[in-house]
């Protein structure tokens, strides 16, 4: 009787963050990938089209659940394409506030990409480390917007509030003695902006730990050195964008190509990798997240320095003070139509894109002059990455399928939406 080799194999779920909802359909010639077929049609969400049966302001949340490891980008690029359409000034320091926040959000969208990515190649401790550090990052989140992860912070024409002077602190508890607590809470005893400095100081530190655990870790490089290697030229071809782009060696940032906000004035370095393999990818997002760090310090220092306000004054768009609510009727009458029927949008159509911690992420958005989105059009920067499993994968061993699905950074609420 013939020996059968070639069998169809469900692979997956893999990546914490494909959590049953990719299904892998590998072709194998005994361990070896002839094809790969990911079937993505999981999860759908719809974000799309329920977009268009609520005000531009009630879709804003959606956005946050997009990439849910990304929030604060997804909801950055949002609010540009409003603001485009309705020609709406941003004032400067809420400028500064969401380029210091987007930053955040990409470290912690990093810091995840790596813990999750070196615990499906074997190493566990990096996981441990890299979530000791979102830790304190998602209290910067919690405490300026009042939530963990979805924070829904950013408003057309600014940010909902500006950033609060006190940092939450911790209390004592059965399990925390007086001492511990005054130990976590050393460096929280100014404001947000100090307890946010204290922690660019840390982090480059950090960042070094997790280094030492892989960069010249014979194990890991033996899982990612030559593993899914994509050329320049078929990155382009296939729409790579952000660090698979740039782990390829093509020099292209967003931040840098088409600023938007006051990345213009920030001073940072672009990495780029050599041979477009999983290691290079690693390394481009350890210098990221480097360089990410040095955008939140200038933001940091700028923002010490300038107050004013956090979102712009026209009325129809943003929302009159509390105290102007509750004694002027004028901005009542504002506050009452903003929150029952939201603000109209000119017809037109606009798209703007941001430099998302996976790559562009761009909204398409068409207004009919309604107070809702006509049409809405999500860009997400996973799902051409996606699409090239296959040609990543051919060739190599099924173990090797995981570490490619690991550098790809694949969140699943943002590809099938």
């Amino acid at each position: 009787m013939a020996e059968i080799k070639n069998y169809t194999l469900n692979f997956g779920p893999q990546h914490p963050a494909a959590h049953g909802v990719l299904r892998l359909v590998l072709e194998l010639d005994g361990e070896v990938i002839q094809r790969a077929d990911p079937h993505i049609g999981l999860l759908h969400r719809a974000t799309e089209k329920l977009a268009e049966t609520r005000t531009f302001i009630q879709a804003l949340p959606y956005m946050d659940r997009l990439d849910y490891v990304s929030m604060m980008c997804n909801e950055h690029a949002y609010v540009l394409a409003i603001e485009k359409l309705l020609g709406v000034d941003v004032p400067l320091r809420a400028q500064y506030i969401r380029v210091m926040f987007a930053e955040i959000t990409r470290l912690l969208n990093h810091l995840l990409w790596l813990g999750a990515h070196a615990l499906d190649c074997g190493a566990m401790t990096v996981f441990l480390y890299a979530f000791r550090e979102r830790e304190d990052l998602f209290d910067v989140y919690e405490a300026t917007s009042g939530a963990r992860m979805h924070a829904a912070y950013f408003r057309p024409g600014g940010v909902y509030r500006d950033l609060p002077d006190s940092m939450p602190q911790y209390r004592t508890s059965s399990v925390r003695g007086p001492r511990d607590v005054q130990g976590l809470n050393a460096n929280r005893q100014g404001s947000v902006l100090d307890f946010i400095d204290d922690f660019t100081q840390r982090f480059p530190k950090y960042v070094d730990e997790y280094e030492t655990l892989l960069t010249d870790n014979r194990i890991w490089k033996q899982r990612t050195v030559g593993i899914g290697v994509v050329p320049p030229e078929r990155a382009l071809q296939m729409g790579f964008s952000g660090p698979m782009l740039r782990g390829s060696g093509i020099e292209w940032d967003l931040r840098k190509q088409q600023p938007y906000d006051v990345y213009d004035r920030m001073d940072f370095d672009i990495p780029v990798g050599k041979t477009g393999d999983c290691y290079d990818r690693y390394l481009v997002r350890i210098e990221e997240m480097r360089q990410s760090n040095r955008i939140i310090q200038q933001c940091v220092q700028w923002l010490r320095a300038n107050a004013g306000p956090v979102i712009t004054s026209n009325h129809k768009v943003a929302p009159p003070s509390r105290v102007e609510m509750k004694t002027n009727m004028e901005d009542l009458i504002h506050h009452f139509k903003l929150f029952s029927e939201g603000f109209h949008v000119p017809a037109g159509e606009a798209y703007a894109a941001v430099e998302h911690p996976k790559g562009e992420f761009g909204i398409y958005l068409v207004s009919d002059g309604a107070n809702k989105p006509f049409r809405l059009k999500i860009r997400a920067p996973g799902f051409p990455h996606l699409a090239a499993m296959d040609e990543m994968s051919r060739g190599h061993m099924i173990a090797d399928a995981v570490a490619i699905i690991g550098t790809m950074d694949i969140v699943f609420g943002e590809i099938d939406r």
